[in-house]
């Protein structure tokens, strides 16, 4: 059973445009990698041919799974989200209460975490710890090194 995967409309469209990469630009050039091989003599002794069959092998697999995903893919309808709980596509300004750090995430889908532009998966540790919190309310997050307490400031939807 395959697993559904939420996307905002901008992941879906990166998705997309991946698989549209991987199916008119690379499957082409394994396919013409195999026949440049297949030109240079003895297939038996070729080692040439069975890299770019492997290679070839290994595309398709991709694409079969990024297809999968893609059928399995569901786009988040951001107006019927609650904004008075923190929830996917949620922007929360947290603070820690250990050392008064104040931080701002946008909570994701898994495929879309990018830590360098703000956005943490809502199955990080940190993500699970702020689902369905509201203004004012403390998380209690068990992390490796023990257990942090954030106060959520604000809760917003950009």
């Amino acid at each position: 059973m395959s697993k559904v995967s939420y996307y905002t409309a901008e992941g879906l469209k990166k998705l997309r445009d991946e698989i549209d990469q991987l199916k008119s630009i690379e499957r082409p050039k394994a396919s013409q990698a195999i026949a440049d091989a297949r030109d240079k003599g003895d297939l038996s002794e070729n080692a040439e041919y069975d890299a770019a069959k492997e290679a070839q092998g290994l595309l398709e697999m991709k694409i079969a799974k990024m297809d999968e995903i893609l059928a399995n893919a569901r786009l988040i309808d951001e107006s019927q989200l609650d904004v008075s709980k923190v929830l996917v596509l949620s922007k929360v300004k947290i603070k820690n209460q250990a050392n008064g750090m104040e931080m701002t995430y946008t909570l994701v889908a898994e495929s879309e975490a990018d830590l360098k532009s703000g956005k943490i998966s809502v199955t990080s540790p940190i993500g699970k710890g702020l689902l369905g919190k509201s203004l004012g309310e403390i998380a209690e997050i068990n992390v490796p090194n023990g257990v942090l307490k954030f106060e959520v400031l604000e809760i917003s939807r950009d």
